[in-house]
């Protein structure tokens, strides 16, 4: 893996190809590369190499490539170091088929040492080079495709390839298993990604592949069919998106604008969730009867990351309003563990790119033990999407940093929409009750805006605690997850270890660790159990701890045991976390800019895990 771009048509292949790698490195990557076929010296040419695509633009300014069909791929490393011989394409012996992949093969050593036993030279430590290779193999009389297609059946584990031929000039063949691949449709040339985001330039009409197919792309036309050969007719979709939507606009760094982006996302959902007037929420997507969802008797989530923190607060939140149990899995645990699920249970899957491998792989395990599925996500026809009963979208826009900001407090909203919505079919809630809470949550990107107003304080706290070398996050109640998430952006993006506890915890434990060498983050706002946090705030102080705190406006009782706080505009203590969130992300941010980390592609992390 991570990202994939194919071009063919009228223009010249290096620059599209070259702007497709520059929108899909917010993915995470370690080396990259890519390959066209040359007309004039009728030869496929490659230029790849480890580093960044910066250093990619160099090396084809001294060396360009010409021609009008071509595959480019950003790789992070699985099977082999970041060197130039494993960075992708790869070619076949004689260099005439060249391939990019995401993916991992998982029977790769048995058929690499098959192959290298009818005389296949291997020159790198990667999967990847046995597909091109056992291309190679079926190509004899035969289109490129049936050869694609034959190689296919030889796998076992998860692709998405991009494959041109020196012999079939006008073709480039894409196909999938359990990692993603879109078709992007223009006038005269189609193209071939890992993700939208690579085709916002040049295609808003796009055709998403789907397990177990290939597509056929020449200039004028596109075939697709399965694996096995049936033909597939599918209609493009229109995608919304715009081109400026994952550019920076004059922002630093993608973080800090999407983190700034979260107040209006979140008017936006609302506007497209809530019947004006009427104080109603409604999925037009949604799928799954009411009356299905109306005799659900419990709510498993499966998610991974910030997404599974998001999970957790949705756990609190529909457990509240909406008085069935919930329980919450991690994505990758869930599948291993026989889980109890039946046809009265809804599976929650939540997922900002809709690919991650262990989310689909669990939602399946799901929809095989009768449950009903319902996905939340960003993105347009993603594979739990497709895979999933019912979808509500979040439309937070791409996300291009690779620590999720504006992703999670999306997920929330739909989480606390979504229960209001099931407390209103469940009758759980009165409807009076239910426009209280919807007016409650229609205020709250005012609040985001007043948090984001005040960023210089937050940035000054950073400065003073950069330097720290862990950090414990503290919560209680819907915030506890919350303190899960604080930590996780810290240790994401700067590198510092940090954990995210439930503060009533501490005693069983971490409270062992706090001395003057770490930082604190208590998250303290207004609440029922304020004074509970309190108390454990005062615990940390009698032993030295430094003390972040953040707090609700007004509150004065809270300097008297810190110097430290960061304020926050008063909310209900039920929304909290969409307030909460925030001075935690910009937190994370300050301090990783300080420390001179990369900010936008932390090292060792890809953006969407498309393998397990």
């Amino acid at each position: 893996m991570c990202g994939i771009i194919g071009y063919i048509g009228d223009r010249d292949a290096q620059p599209v190809l070259l702007d497709g790698l520059q929108r899909l490195e917010y993915r995470g990557y370690d080396s990259c590369g890519m390959a066209t076929y040359i007309e004039k010296k009728r030869a496929l040419s490659v230029r790849k190499l480890p580093g960044k695509i910066k250093d990619l633009e160099k090396l084809l300014k001294s060396k360009p490539l010409m021609g009008n069909c071509g595959i480019g791929h950003c790789r992070w490393a699985t099977h082999g170091v970041p060197n130039q011989a494993n960075a992708h394409p790869h070619l076949d012996c004689k260099g005439e088929i060249a391939l990019v992949h995401n993916g991992i093969i998982e029977n790769y050593s048995v058929l690499k040492k098959e192959l290298s036993g009818e005389g296949h030279k291997f020159l790198s430590q990667t999967d990847t080079e046995v597909i091109v290779h056992l291309i190679e193999k079926y190509y004899k009389h035969v289109p490129i495709e049936e050869a694609v297609r034959k190689a296919l059946h030889k796998l076992e584990g998860s692709f998405a390839i991009g494959v041109i031929s020196k012999k079939e000039p006008l073709k480039l063949v894409g196909a999938r298993l359990g990692s993603p691949l879109v078709i992007g449709k223009g006038k005269d040339e189609n193209f071939l990604a890992s993700d939208i985001s690579a085709l916002l330039d040049f295609a808003k009409d796009v055709i998403f592949l789907e397990d177990k197919e290939m597509a056929v792309l020449t200039a004028q036309g596109i075939k697709i069919s399965k694996l096995t050969g049936e033909p597939v007719t599918r209609e493009a979709v229109k995608i919304a998106w715009d081109v400026s939507q994952a550019q920076k606009q004059g922002w630093p760094h993608f973080m800090l604008k999407e983190i700034n982006e979260q107040p209006k996302v979140l008017d936006n959902i609302l506007s497209r969730r809530v019947q004006q007037g009427k104080n109603r929420v409604f999925f037009e997507e949604l799928a799954i009867p009411d009356k299905r969802l109306s005799s659900v008797d419990s709510i498993l989530i499966v998610a991974c990351g910030t997404a599974y923190h998001a999970g957790l607060c949705g756990k609190y939140i529909l457990e509240d309003l909406c008085g069935i149990p919930v329980s919450v899995d991690v994505s990758s645990e869930f599948r291993y563990r026989n889980p109890l699920v039946s046809k009265n249970n809804l599976v929650l899957s939540i997922s900002q790119s809709g690919e991650t491998a262990d989310t689909l792989a669990a939602v399946r395990e799901a929809k095989n033990k009768g449950a009903a599925t319902l996905t939340i996500c960003n993105c347009l026809g993603s594979s739990l999407v497709r895979e999933s009963d019912g979808v509500i979208y979040t439309h937070a826009g791409p996300e291009i940093g690779v620590a999720s900001t504006k992703a999670f407090t999306a997920q929330l909203s739909i989480l606390y929409l979504f229960a209001l919505y099931l407390a209103g079919l469940k009758k759980t809630l009165p409807q009076t009750k239910i426009a209280k809470l919807l007016d409650k949550i229609s205020a709250i990107p005012r609040l985001q805006t007043e948090i984001l107003k005040k960023q210089d304080l937050v940035k000054m706290s950073a400065r003073r605690h950069h330097h720290f070398g862990s950090f414990l996050f503290l919560g209680r109640n819907v915030n506890y997850p919350v303190a899960l998430e604080g930590a996780l952006k810290l240790k994401e993006i700067s590198y510092i270890p940090a954990e995210g506890y439930p503060a009533g915890e501490m005693k069983h434990g971490p409270i062992a660790l706090i001395d003057e060498y770490r930082a604190v983050v208590c998250i303290a706002p207004e609440s029922r159990i304020y004074e509970k946090m309190v108390s454990n705030i005062q615990e940390i102080r009698s032993r030295r701890g430094i003390i972040i705190a953040i707090a609700s406006d007004g509150d004065e009782k809270i300097k008297d045991l810190t110097r430290e706080v960061i304020y926050i505009p008063k909310t209900d203590e039920f929304f909290s976390p969409l307030v909460t969130a925030i001075p935690l992300q910009l937190l994370a941010y300050h301090v990783a800019v300080k420390r001179g980390c990369n900010v936008d592609q932390p090292r060792n992390l890809a953006k969407s895990v498309t393998v397990e």
